[in-house]
């Protein structure tokens, strides 16, 4: 039989042994972690990268929507210039446009007919219209 300085060198041999065993494993599995770790950084890094790409698409289509936007603002202002002067300009519309402004004023259907020369149906009709433009 062995002796007891054997056994006891018998189980530390066994315990060193077994805590080998246990500090590889536990390199293998941190060396496996530290892989999925640096693939999953990988991947993250290549979807910020086409999450940058996509930013920066949508900033460029914003960007030129915006120029747009201010292009039809100014093409619209330049149309209603056009309108003003039209009106302005067309002898037969003068009446018509005193008459809208003097509704807005207040002015009853005797003064258009009176200060613009309008009927009396047509000075009805211009208060009806501007008095339902009204808030």
């Amino acid at each position: 039989m062995l002796e007891s300085g054997a056994w006891l060198m018998l189980l530390l041999g066994l315990g060193l042994g077994v805590l080998l065993a246990a500090f590889v494993a536990v390199y293998l599995q941190l060396k496996r972690l530290g892989g999925r770790v640096m693939q999953q950084d990988s991947q993250q890094l290549e979807r910020i990268q086409q999450l940058k790409t996509e930013v920066l698409t949508y900033q460029q289509g914003s960007i030129r929507m915006g120029e747009e936007l201010v292009a039809l603002r100014d093409q619209l202002k330049r149309i209603e210039d056009k309108q003003m002067r039209i009106e302005q300009t067309d002898p037969q519309s003068l009446p018509y446009n005193q008459a809208a402004r003097l509704v807005g004023l207040g002015a009853s259907v005797e003064d258009l007919t009176q200060s613009c020369g309008l009927s009396k149906a047509e000075a009805e009709l211009v208060a009806k219209l501007h008095a339902a433009r009204k808030p």
